[in-house]
Order: C-alpha cells, then structure tokens, then sequence
C-alpha cells in the first residue's frame, strides 16, 4: 500500500501565514526571511539582512506588513527558535480578544519545518530560481581569494556592496511569483490561480478571509514593547561611515549590477589597507 503525502489544508487568505528564515547565503553574510500566505501562496515579504536570528527584526518585518493590511492573520506558524519569540508575542497579544478556536495563545504554533511546508516548498523554489547563482557567485569570490568568508571587513563590505541588489532580486522574484498562474493539484484545499488573486479576491475561489483587524491603541503598544528600529540592518554604523569616506574620497560609485559591485567591493578593500 502507498503512503499518501498529507495534504495541506489552509481555508482561505489570512488563515495562517507561514514564516521562516533561508540560510544558504548566511556563509557570505546575507540572511533572508520570507512569509506566505497558506491558502493563496502568495509572498508576503521576503527580506535580506544582516541576521534573520534578531527577534527584533522578525518582528518588524511582521509589523510592518500587519500596518499595511491593518490586521493579522488567524494563525501564523514558525520553526521553533527565538527568533520568532516577539512575533508570537505580538500575534497572541492581538489576538486575545478574539473568541474563536485559534484566539490567544493557538493563534501562534510552533513545529518543525517539514510541518512548515508552505514555505519549505517556497524555498526549494527560491534555491532553483536564483539563489543557486549567488551562491555561485560568492563560491567564486571566494576561490578566487577575492573574498574571506571569515574576516569581518570583508563581510560588512561585502553586504555594502551587494545588500541592495540582492534585495531588489527578491523583490523581482516575489512579484513574478505573486503574478504567476498556479496550475491545477490534486489537493483541492490548494487552489489553482495566481496568488495575488487568490489572495485579494477570496470571492473568485468561494474562500473567506480570515483577517483580524488590528486597532490603532493596539499597534502602538507593540511598537513600544518590542520593536527596536536601531539594529542595522545591512552593514555596522562604524564600518559605513568608513564606506562612505573612501567613496566619497576615490569617487566610487554605487552599483548597479553584480559585476560592478564586485569591483566596487575590491575597491574597497584596497583602498581601506592602503589608506
């Protein structure tokens, strides 16, 4: 007799949201988190930084995409780890005064990642798509002892140099994903469609949106708590203001490609030994 493979079951747009961090950039200094929504698998945010391990900086990435929709979702699931540990904070805390099933302290699950399936199966995407290349990228800086993965100036130079353009592929990976027709499963919870749609027009597939309004007293008091903004996000205070000085010196500019930014990079480094 076959196994099956479980089928995933998410009942609408807002119901649960999957979260979790990518690391196979972490070796070269960039960590990138990422959330989708479980019915519409549409991406949520998808974001390169320093560290995907701060709690403070997971949080803000959650904020800031509940102030843009003005509410959260019924249930948002995560690793387990400390990373996610304000984010349950804040999901518990704005749901506790709902009444249904999942209010409070269900509202946030925790569990491993082959039960995070949603964005495990996102990241195999992301790997195939186009992380693959910059790991490619990096390996060759690398070998070729343009690069050292464990000196902390090459590192913050490194994320200068790259942090930007990195984001901005994401960027372009997440709104051709969002846009992109999902064909047809077997899994009738999973329905065939874009994401954008399936997302911001639960009525075209008879699905219900399981938002939950976020109250203006409410988002203050989470900010307050436990939102820190200070923490850099691409390279340190100290290490950027050097930065600047040897652009502005050697009048470097800002890349706008891979290959520019690796130049820029050597650049850098040159003129911060021989300074």
């Amino acid at each position: 007799m076959r196994l099956r493979r479980r089928e995933y079951r998410g009942k609408g747009p807002n119901y649960i949201w999957h979260i979790d961090g990518y690391d196979k950039l972490k070796p070269f200094g960039f960590c990138i988190h990422g959330a989708i929504d479980g019915y519409s698998r549409r991406i949520l945010w998808f974001e390169v930084g320093r560290t995907n391990n701060n709690p403070n900086i997971i949080a803000n990435y959650f904020t800031d995409y509940i102030r843009k929709i003005g509410g959260v979702p019924r249930i948002v699931r995560a690793d387990a780890g400390t990373e996610s540990m304000y984010v349950a904070g804040i999901q518990r805390f704005l749901r506790s005064r709902c009444e249904d099933a999942f209010s409070g302290d269900k509202s946030f699950l925790y569990g491993k990642s082959v039960s995070n399936q949603r964005i495990e199966a996102w990241w195999s995407f992301l790997k195939k798509s186009n992380a693959s290349w910059w790991i490619d990228f990096f390996k060759d800086m690398r070998d070729l002892g343009i690069f050292c993965d464990h000196d902390p100036i090459h590192l913050e130079c490194l994320r200068f140099c790259l942090m930007p353009l990195i984001q901005g592929e994401l960027n372009k990976v997440t709104i051709h994903w969002n846009l992109y027709r999902i064909r047809p499963s077997h899994n009738v919870e999973s329905p065939s469609g874009r994401p954008d749609v399936l997302y911001y027009v639960p009525a075209w597939t008879n699905a219900t949106d399981y938002w939950t309004e976020v109250y203006l007293d409410d988002s203050d008091v989470i900010d307050g708590v436990c939102c820190d903004r200070t923490s850099p996000t691409y390279c340190l205070e100290e290490c950027r203001e050097l930065i600047d000085i040897i652009m502005q010196q050697q009048q470097l500019q800002v890349s706008s490609n891979a290959l520019e930014a690796r130049n820029l990079f050597v650049g850098l480094l040159y003129h911060n030994d021989n300074s």
